[in-house]
C-alpha cells in the first residue's frame, strides 16, 4: 500500500490516504512515530491497525455507549465519521457486542416502550428502520411491546391541541393533519377523526 496523501484533519489529527482507498486518522506525532511519508510504501499498516487504530476504535465505541444505547448501524456510522478503517470498525463492534453492550433486539424493544404512548406504530417502525434495525426484529418488538390504542392516541392529541372539527378553519385543519402525519398516522385514520 502506497501513501497517496497526508491531509490535516483537525488541529491534532491528520488523515492518511492509501492507494487502495483505505483512509484512517492518526495524531500528528504518530506520523513520525510510524515513519509515514507520501509516496512511500506503508509496510507497517498491520502494526498501526493492531497497536493504535483497533484499540482506539474500541474505546470510542465504548464511549459512544456510555450514555445511551445505540444500534450496530449507529456505532458503525459514528466510527466511520471518526475516520476509522473498516477493519478497526469491525473489531470494535465485535468487541462491544461480545459484552452485550450493543444489542439491536433490546434496543428495538426499549425504543417501542419509550415511544408507544406518543407515536404511531408506523412512525416507530420507520424510526427503527432508519436506525438500521432488521425488519424482523422491529416486527417482534412491536408485537411484544406496542399495546397502545392508536385511535385513543389520536383522540388524545386532538384534545390536547383543543381542536374542534365542527368550527375549525381550513388552516387549523391542515395544521392538525400535518401534526398527526408527523406522528406517523395514516391519512385515512386521521380523516376519520378530523
Amino acid at each position: 500500500m502506497i501513501v497517496t496523501s497526508i491531509e490535516p484533519h483537525t488541529k491534532t489529527k491528520v488523515k492518511v490516504c492509501l492507494d487502495n482507498r483505505t483512509d484512517f486518522q492518526l495524531y500528528k506525532k504518530e506520523i513520525s512515530k510510524y515513519d509515514i511519508k507520501v509516496g512511500r510504501e506503508l509496510d507497517n499498516y498491520d502494526e498501526i491497525l493492531r497497536d493504535t487504530l483497533i484499540p482506539r476504535a474500541k474505546r470510542r465505541a465504548m464511549h459512544l455507549l456510555e450514555k445511551m444505547d445505540r444500534t450496530y448501524k449507529e456505532i458503525e456510522t459514528k466510527l466511520k465519521q471518526n475516520g476509522y478503517p473498516r477493519e478497526a470498525i469491525d473489531k470494535a463492534i465485535e468487541y462491544v457486542a461480545s459484552y452485550n453492550y450493543i444489542n439491536d433486539e433490546r434496543y428495538a424493544c426499549s425504543y417501542v416502550r419509550s415511544y408507544k404512548d406518543c407515536r404511531s406504530k408506523n412512525r416507530i417502525m420507520q424510526d427503527l428502520y432508519h436506525k438500521g434495525i432488521d425488519k424482523e426484529l422491529i416486527d417482534n418488538a412491536l408485537e411484544e411491546e406496542y399495546t397502545t390504542d392508536e385511535n385513543e392516541l389520536i383522540r388524545s392529541y386532538i384534545r390536547k391541541r383543543n381542536y374542534n372539527s365542527s368550527n375549525a378553519t381550513d388552516k387549523e385543519r391542515s395544521k392538525m393533519y400535518r401534526f398527526l402525519m408527523g406522528k406517523g398516522f395514516n391519512y385515512d385514520t386521521i380523516s376519520k377523526y378530523l
